[in-house]
């Protein structure tokens, strides 16, 4: 399976150099996010579950966009190999449906631990309707701030 060409993303008008992979494993009901990197580290991203399912979610943190808050979610798994493009500007995160679930994303910008944040995953004003309604999050994934 081939899973990026970059003369086929030119085509369709996406054009970055992606940098790192990073490989994340989870169980059922983990919920991971909403995360993002700030200035000058914000990441575009290339999201793939490579092994189980997943509810994938990207919101549009740009203050100047006429979709500012919004958000789109997406089911990705093994056997539907499909894969959502985030542009920098959004924040992410996903939950795990499958009892395992691993995923591949690759950025564009090299990580930094002083430019991450995030926002939490049940922010009313950005409302999203998360398949799991008692997810399993991190300690710094409960610790985000709302909106």
């Amino acid at each position: 399976m081939e899973t990026y060409q970059k003369n086929e993303f030119a085509k369709a008008g996406i054009n970055c150099e992606f940098v790192q992979q990073n490989h994340s494993k989870s169980v059922k009901g983990v919920l991971r996010g909403l995360h993002y990197q700030k200035e000058p580290y914000a990441q575009t991203k290339l999201v793939r579950c490579v092994r189980g399912e997943i509810f994938d979610v990207a919101v549009d943190i740009r203050s100047d966009s006429s979709t500012f808050g919004k958000y789109v979610s997406v089911i990705l798994s093994e056997e539907n190999k499909n894969m959502i493009y985030i542009p920098k500007g959004f924040a992410h995160g996903f939950e795990v449906l499958s009892d395992e679930a691993e995923v591949i994303y690759d950025v564009d910008n090299f990580y930094s631990n002083e430019s991450e944040s995030g926002i939490r995953w049940d922010d009313q004003k950005i409302g999203i309707k998360w398949p799991i309604k008692s997810p399993i999050l991190s300690t710094k994934d409960k610790l985000w701030q709302k909106t």
